[in-house]
């Protein structure tokens, strides 16, 4: 939360002050109301004089606070057991039920890449990565089978991360076992001091860190590497990229990585944080004194360095970047000003950074306003502020726009925040981004004893590491609605002033061919400073209506009702034929989910009108499908915790909500828009739907990976229709009313609709609602797009017989190689629906065992993904299941195909051996902490309901339907040992697995002349000694004519 401003522009106290003598009389009305609750306490009988704890006031209930700007925020943090142990070791430890029997762990150290020495550079993110490979007392990998074996999962990004300024361990483990707290925390203390830094240990991870650092080589990556430089010149941070340069990770020794690690690692820069289901915290900080209490730094010639303080030079020019990356995903400008970072710890700086969220949600509301105009200047535009590093923070604005753009854009950018610097935001403005403040502190008051712990873990370590402050939910939602109503729009116009160009400005262009010059980008900037002093109209605001409907619906009726007190569940089925079935939870006070779904989707669509009604949704969505445009409809739910979407799939149509309860009227009455509101194309609204589409098109042809997924997609599913990618030529035969159509077809009859409803559900308020807006949705008089599971038209595609090992060679700018290994699976038998539960269960036995193979004992890889897609297949109550497993990673392209075979081989390995009994145990015990953890979700129990609904068991009694997809888990589980495991794999996948599969490698295409090397190398070796020299000289001839030709175009 480190906020700052500029010179002289952080003064925000108008507003704030009160009077002394009403701040006098409000502390005598609170010791009144003291006292006498105190005396009826007393008179009731309570001799032992405690005051008894009182339910907390509701949010509407919390009194406002009587604050003056330079008040100093609460000191430490509140709500979490603080403290400092005598080797310097800082530790938070809060008791926190959810998610239950859980506990969020994290080491949070205070060193980062910005301390490596030239010779060190990716030396701090190579320590992470030697963490969770062996520590003094857990060696070759042993921490992450003892993750698994828990059910706390390891991969890529989800335990561990590096920055610049800091490192962060994390763990979420289970704690219904006591010993398993202990062993964890014990982890993270051999992390503090204790990892194992040999020769063995480094070679074994280079691999995988150099995979890595390839997989950040590509379009985004070397963008965002270029906008770094540019931001952090002439400081330390500008060379001290986490991931580090690629000599230093393949050269750097053991010795020299250990001398960073006892350089750095010490007790004083580091903290333990600890929030989970505890039943005491104070055993958690004993557990804490005892595994880290003991720790004591390495000597390093008994010399400890301090963190040194490292600046990031200040610029009063602007700084231009027009930068060219002929893979990048489309065009985009993006706009930076630097301010030094600052802690807050004042009234007055909590104020601040509260304005600072109202303008930039003002300022993103003009901004989608002005993105969905007639030929707009840009797609997409957004404004934030974040902290890149310690000492600096930066007001940013990022815009997406069409290619040749960029210019336009950018003056549009400038020009908007000039605008708010001369005329300010209106009072409606600033009141529709006020609103929607305020429900969300309002919300998050609500369900402050519902919190996860991973979130609250996440507020500790930022306290530590960025001095932010923790206040406490209940202290912090007064204070919001305290200084919320009362800051004004001049207020929050005041931080434009922060985006101005003597304001350590960086402004950036992103093209896939450089188009705009650093000189064009100088007249942009020059012609809009002349503008603001003259020509720069007022924003002209849009007309908003007052509600979402314009007439309210004739409610519908209960025409059957059936209760499941079982699972807390009732079913009804309305008049005009909508099943709906709703279960209240406490999970979390400010919820409700909505989804519905009807049989029938694409798969029914002619092959001829395929793309028209593809692209339904994608139109529609932009016209808006809820009766009003979407710039329009977001002002009517400012202030509504209120959203509904649509999916159209091949078999089913979806949409979903989540709204809080208060707003479940809003949520409903979307639905209610979807079903009877006409989506119809006008001209101008279809070619910016159009141009947007197109421009994603171009930028997916430009893209690498795109075309490796798009041969991937076509050779697994016999080139289909349905899964062949969008061309910029199919775009002219797209039929935009025709899409609209098909749209407005897929929500018309709410009689082929089941809706489940979810979460803190006050049936009483919440049941008119329902039978007004979903029982008042009319039915129309024929049928619309009715259709039942077992009559819907499966897809077309097919697997080929027999084994493709293929290539897709693209120019890249630096080599990636990206590799998917797929297996066709066919689920048949009386227990298909078992099979689908294995098929899960071998997915995660797969991943586990390959990336073993692949990454711990060979290195070639960073992360291996194994999924099943059983999608294919209609969702009929009978028949076979078609679908595919695939094995996915990257990896240098020299060992892609080695890569391969190694995979394979541990497959087929698998199938003829089987494996352990410690495989399969971690595997369930894997898929049982995820279960458990699901169960206290309003999500799970939505998809619970919807796939009891949609299951094969369903045929009109709900419960049986449950309880058999309960049955087919839980007899998997039951029988699941090695043995059974083993013939799983041979049952559902193809037995020999090296026979029938497919592999598609995407390799970086070699250049001209390392084509011709690459052939006069092979060519020389059966040439005699008269053809080589006539070989050489003709390649001496065709290297002087093309030397030729590049000067002449030269």
């Amino acid at each position: 939360m480190s906020k700052s401003g500029p010179e002289n522009g952080n003064d925000f106290e108008s507003g704030i002050g009160v009077e002394r003598v009403v701040e006098l009389e409000l502390k005598q009305e609170l010791y009144l109301e003291m006292k006498q609750e105190l005396y009826l306490e007393m008179k009731a009988g309570n001799e032992s004089m405690l005051v008894q704890e009182q339910p907390a006031p509701s949010f509407k209930a919390l009194r406002r606070l009587v604050v003056n700007p330079d008040d100093p925020l609460p000191a430490g943090p509140v709500g979490v057991d603080y403290g400092v142990l005598e080797n310097g070791l800082c530790y938070y430890v809060r008791k926190n039920a959810k998610p239950k029997e859980r506990a969020a762990l994290a080491l949070g150290v205070r060193i980062g890449s910005v301390l490596e020495e030239e010779e060190e550079r990716g030396v701090a993110h190579i320590v992470e990565h030697l963490a969770f490979s062996a520590t003094r007392k857990h060696t070759n990998h042993d921490i992450i089978r003892f993750l698994e074996s828990i059910g706390a999962e390891f991969g890529a990004c989800q335990n561990a991360s590096t920055s610049p300024d800091e490192t962060i361990y994390e763990l979420m483990v289970p704690i219904d076992k006591p010993e398993i707290l202990s062993q964890a925390l014990n982890i993270l203390a051999e992390f503090s001091t204790e990892i194992r830094i040999s020769d063995e240990d480094l070679e074994k991870e280079r691999g995988a860190v150099l995979e890595e650092l390839r997989g950040g080589r590509n379009a985004m990556g070397r963008t965002q590497e270029a906008h770094w430089l540019l931001l952090m010149k002439g400081s330390q941070y500008a060379n001290r990229q986490p991931i580090g340069l690629e000599k230093v990770i393949k050269n750097v020794t053991a010795s020299r990585v250990k001398d960073f690690y006892h350089r750095w690692y010490r007790p004083e820069n580091m903290a333990i944080v600890a929030v989970g289901d505890f039943h005491t915290t104070e055993n958690v900080v004993e557990l804490i004194k005892q595994h880290f209490g003991e720790r004591k730094p390495h000597a390093v010639d008994n010399n400890f360095p301090t963190i040194p303080a490292f600046s990031v030079p200040s610029h009063e020019e602007p700084r231009f970047l027009c930068f060219a990356e002929k893979e990048a995903g489309g065009s985009a400008v993006m706009i930076s000003c630097k301010v030094p970072a600052k802690q807050d710890t004042t009234i007055k700086d909590y104020r601040f950074m509260i304005a600072e969220l109202m303008f930039h949600s003002a300022l993103n509301q003009r901004f989608f306003k002005i993105s969905r105009q007639k030929n707009p200047p840009f797609f997409y535009c957004i404004s934030s502020s974040e902290n890149l590093v310690r000492p600096v923070k930066a007001y940013i604005m990022t815009a997406n726009c069409q290619e040749r753009g960029t210019l336009q854009a950018l003056e549009q950018m400038l020009t908007e925040v000039a605008r708010v610097r001369r005329y300010g935001f209106s009072e409606r403005e600033i009141a529709l981004v006020r609103a929607p403040l305020m429900a969300d502190i309002e919300s998050a008051y609500l369900e402050r004893d519902q919190m996860q712990s991973t979130n609250l873990r996440e507020e500790y370590l930022q306290h530590f590491l960025r001095g932010e402050p923790v206040l406490g939910i209940e202290y912090e939602a007064q204070l919001q609605k305290t200084l919320i109503p009362d800051i004004s729009a001049a207020e929050v116009a005041k931080i434009a002033e922060y985006y101005h160009a003597k304001c350590n400005c960086v402004i950036k262009t992103l093209e896939p061919r450089a188009r705009s010059t650093e000189r064009d980008l100088k007249a942009i900037l020059a012609k809009v400073q002349a503008l603001e002093g003259g020509d720069i109209a007022p924003w002209d605001e849009e007309h908003t209506p007052d509600s979402i409907v314009d007439k309210l619906p004739i409610p519908g009726e209960v025409v059957q009702s059936k209760e499941f007190p079982d699972i807390g569940a009732t079913e009804l089925i309305l008049s005009n034929g909508m099943r709906v079935c709703y279960k209240f939870t406490e999970f979390l006070e400010d919820q409700v989910l909505i989804s519905g779904y009807a049989y029938g989707g694409l798969s029914e669509v002619d092959k001829s009108d395929f793309l028209s009604c593809y692209l339904g949704s994608t139109i529609a969505g932009e016209i808006g499908v809820f009766g009003h445009k979407p710039s329009v409809l977001q002002d009517i739910l400012a202030g509504k915790r209120a959203e509904v979407s649509t999916k159209i799939g091949a078999y089913m149509r979806n949409f979903s909500g989540d709204c809080s309860p208060t707003d479940l009227n809003a949520a409903l009455q979307l639905v209610y828009q979807l079903f009877v509101a006409e989506v119809e194309p006008a001209d101008e609204e279809v070619q910016l739907v159009m141009q947007m589409t197109l421009e994603g098109i171009k930028a997916q042809e430009r893209d690498p990976f795109t075309a490796y997924s798009n041969r991937v997609r076509e050779l697994n599913y016999g080139n289909s229709y349905y899964f062949q990618p969008i061309t910029a030529k199919d775009l002219n035969k797209v039929d935009a009313k025709r899409a609209c159509q098909y749209f407005n077809s897929c929500f018309k009859d709410p009689s082929g609709f089941t809706v489940a409803i979810v979460g803190n559900i006050d049936i009483e308020k919440a049941l008119p609602l329902i039978l007004q807006y979903l029982g008042g949705i009319p039915k129309p008089e024929i049928p619309v797009m009715i259709y039942t599971r077992d009559e819907l038209s499966a897809l077309p595609f097919t697997f080929p017989a027999q084994v493709v090992r293929e290539e897709v060679r693209k120019n890249m700018v630096q080599a990636q190689c990206s590799v998917q290994l797929t297996f066709p699976v066919q689920l048949k038998g009386l227990d298909v629906m078992e099979e689908v539960h294995y098929t899960c269960f071998i997915c995660k036995l797969l991943e586990t065992k390959i990336m073993q193979v692949l990454r711990f004992k060979h290195g070639h890889v960073y992360s291996v993904s194994v999924s099943a897609f059983l999608g294919g297949s209609k969702p009929s109550r009978f028949g076979n299941v078609r679908g595919e497993v695939a094995v996915s990673f990257s990896c240098d392209p020299d060992v892609a195909w080695k890569s391969v075979d190694i995979a394979l081989d541990e497959v087929k390995r698998l199938q003829e051996e089987g494996p352990t009994a410690e495989d399969v145990s971690t595997i369930l015990e894997l898929e049982q902490r995820t279960y458990e953890i699901g169960q206290q979700e309003n999500g799970y129990w939505l998809d619970r309901l919807l796939r009891a609904y949609q299951s094969r068991a369903y045929s009109g009694d709900l419960i049986h339907s449950m309880q058999a997809q309960e049955q087919w888990r839980n007899a998997v589980r039951s029988k699941a040992t090695a043995v059974t495991m083993k013939d799983a794999l041979c049952r559902i996948l193809p037995v020999p697995c090296k026979e029938h599969y497919t592999a598609v490698a995407l390799i970086p295409r070699a250049s001209r002349w390392q084509q011709l090397l690459t052939k006069l190398v092979i060519t020389e070796q059966d040439l005699s000694a008269e053809s080589k020299v006539a070989l050489a000289a003709a390649g001496i001839v065709f290297i002087g004519a093309a030397f030729w030709k590049y000067t002449v175009r030269r």
